[in-house]
């Protein structure tokens, strides 16, 4: 499958006014594309298609709640409008709920499920309604903890589980019917952006993302390179590695883990919330930044991603320092097999 590149291509992102749908939006325009951004913050749209405008981007944007009925249809029929086609559509929309399982309400784990995988989902499959007429790319985002659940985020672990089963079966019917559309589910690790801020929070302090934490324009390159490059699944950073592999295979084990790596004490923090930015659950609140405002370490580089965007490559490199090494071990052993052989000789001749 052949898809255009981003100066080619007309993105729509869903979840665009903060965190990796902004730095996405914004990549993806530096590239050249033209972006239509969408969320439900008006202000932080509208800042957000200026600052691309500014650059040189082509932007332009729709405030909505991708939960709505019909919020899906009304968006592509705006990017149609706009720019007359859409080549890929990236699905990042999410809320989330910091809170003990059972401390969460019937309606607050509904609105969880209703941003996150149903409005995905309608999205999805209006998504591929267009794209099967000239071909394009799907992109939704999914999370390591599709895999691995953490204690006290269960409703996002389960909409994000949800999310990745939903994905796969639609790629593989796609597949079978030779649809033109890439599908790509992009699995994060923790990533610095306004999560934990936007997040309702029922914990007894605030809360953070437990290390270790990437930046989210690792996200974004994930996604611009997905745009363009079929790909089935990108993991996003590799502490995200042991989660989505090893942790399936040692259940058990992994559940150990997670209590000791994903307690109250490692998703918790003194360090409050900007004004305005707390729970967004049900009503829009404050954004328009890409990270958060706790400034904690972060990585901004990822072999494991770029092993993963870059096989072929990266089975050359390994291949490489396999056969060096290997050099080395034979060289080392036909020395020391030689002075072996050299002791030998002289012990023969009674010279030592």
């Amino acid at each position: 499958m052949k898809l255009k590149p981003l100066s080619d291509q007309v993105m729509v992102n869903v979840g665009a006014s903060s965190g990796i749908g902004l730095a996405t939006a914004r990549r993806a325009a530096a590239a050249g594309a033209r972006v239509v951004l969408a969320a439900r913050n008006s202000d932080a749209l509208d800042e957000a298609v200026v600052a691309i405008r500014n650059k040189g981007g082509e932007a332009t944007a729709l405030d909505l709640d991708i939960a709505d009925e019909g919020s899906a249809e009304r968006l592509l029929a705006y990017a149609l409008d706009r720019y007359g086609r859409v080549d890929t559509w990236v699905n990042d929309a999410a809320a989330a709920i910091f809170a003990r399982v059972e401390d969460v309400s019937l309606a607050e784990h509904r609105r969880v499920f209703d941003v996150g995988y149903f409005g995905l989902v309608d999205a999805s499959l209006v998504a591929i309604g267009h794209l099967r007429k000239e071909g394009g790319a799907l992109i939704n985002i999914g999370s390591v903890l599709s895999n691995r659940a953490i204690p006290l985020q269960g409703p996002y672990c389960a909409m994000k589980a949800a999310v990745m089963q939903f994905t796969d079966a639609l790629r593989m019917e796609l597949e079978q019917e030779g649809a033109p559309i890439s599908v790509t589910l992009i699995k994060p690790a923790a990533i610095d952006t306004m999560y934990p801020e936007h997040a309702r929070n029922k914990l007894d302090r605030h809360a953070r993302l437990p290390q270790p934490l990437y930046d989210a324009e690792l996200v974004a390159k994930a996604i611009c390179f997905a745009a363009q490059t079929p790909r089935r699944t990108l993991v996003v950073g590799g502490g995200g590695l042991a989660l989505t592999t090893l942790a399936p295979a040692l259940p058990r084990l992994a559940d150990k883990g997670m209590v000791l790596v994903g307690g109250e004490a490692s998703q918790t923090t003194d360090v409050p919330p900007a004004p305005g930015t707390s729970d967004n659950l049900f009503e829009p609140r404050r954004d328009g930044r890409v990270e958060g405002n706790q400034e904690p370490f972060k990585r901004r580089t990822s072999l494991y991603l770029e092993a993963q965007m870059h096989p072929y490559a990266t089975a050359a490199v390994l291949s490489s320092m396999a056969a060096g090494a290997l050099f080395l071990w034979a060289r080392e052993e036909s020395r020391d097999i030689g002075t072996e052989e050299a002791k030998r000789r002289i012990r023969a001749a009674g010279m030592s």
